[in-house]
């Protein structure tokens, strides 16, 4: 009775509400007041942590299940340091859903691998991995000795135009991890929040790919990990998240599979004076999220929570 009171309120929800960097919104009229006022409130929460963070905030966040959507600098577009892993990891299973990519094939390491984080420059000139472990590394340890391995299996042109196929013309792949030349002539790995938050529905989806692989292709996206967008979350949920970082950048694009109301977010941060208050930034943004879509996911039209 309480799912299918739920899933007829879905057609009065489509109503999105956005509001960008001078705090506009449209208010989503044929939604429930209780619903309406909670949307309210998050917006505030998220305009209060924009108001007090010495740097630039970008926040999408979108209401899986109605289409509601709330932004800050939505379009606005940052770095993504090693979030832009997503827009790799997804084209990657594409190339092996089309035959093109075996992952289950090894692959030698290079003598010569980058560090920033990861393990594979740890490993001896013997070790070979799998085309999934280098994913699995990328995704767990954000290895990024494994995530230009990646990179030189599929290309940045591969990767960009199944971007624009996704119509995410600013996501763009541009450079290998850690590489500080190319970074130095302005080519630096890109997105915006909005275009974000729809990489994360596309992999949640795997449009285009077997089951087997849709869903080999969301486990190794959630593999289990502390980033900030998940330290405030409750243990047992279903989490597809990847965060990034680079000197004055903190980002974090992540999806919450809520049985009701599942939420993709986007929050990134740059020009940060000091970087521990992006990760601080993100973790509130999460935190707030979260405690909506919660209450949203098991509340009667009225507001009394429900037992799940």
């Amino acid at each position: 009775m309480l799912e299918t009171r739920r899933r007829a309120l879905l057609p009065l929800l489509a109503l999105s509400l956005v509001f960008g960097s001078a705090a506009s919104s449209v208010r989503a009229a044929d939604s429930p007041p209780v619903e309406n006022a909670l949307f309210e409130k998050l917006r505030t929460a998220i305009a209060g942590v924009d108001a007090r963070l010495d740097g630039v905030l970008g926040v999408a966040v979108k209401d899986l299940a109605t289409g509601r959507v709330i932004e800050v600098r939505g379009d606005v577009v940052f770095p993504q340091a090693s979030a832009i892993k997503l827009a790799l990891i997804y084209e990657l299973y594409q190339q092996a859903g089309a035959g093109w990519v075996d992952l289950n094939s090894l692959r030698p390491l290079p003598k010569v691998r980058v560090g920033g984080s990861g393990v594979l420059p740890f490993l001896s000139d013997k070790a070979q991995l799998t085309v999934r472990d280098l994913a699995v590394l990328m995704m767990s340890l954000s290895d990024n000795a494994a995530t230009n391995i990646l990179i030189d299996e599929v290309s940045f042109a591969a990767v960009n135009g199944r971007m624009d196929s996704l119509g995410l013309p600013r996501t763009r792949l541009r450079r290998h991890m850690i590489d500080l030349a190319a970074a130095r002539r302005g080519e630096e790995n890109v997105s915006t929040p909005q275009e974000m938050t729809r990489l994360i529905e596309a992999i949640r989806r795997g449009d285009g790919l077997a089951p087997a692989l849709a869903e080999d292709l969301r486990t190794v996206v959630g593999v289990p990990k502390s980033t900030a967008f998940r330290d405030p979350l409750p243990e047992g949920l279903t989490v597809l998240d990847k965060p990034g970082e680079l000197e004055g950048v903190r980002t974090a694009t992540g999806l919450v599979a809520l049985k009701y109301r599942p939420y993709a977010a986007a929050i990134m941060t740059t020009a940060l004076r000091n970087d521990r208050d992006g990760d601080a930034a993100i973790r509130e943004i999460s935190r707030v999220i979260y405690e909506t879509f919660d209450r949203l996911d098991r509340m009667a039209p009225e507001g009394r929570l429900l037992g799940r």
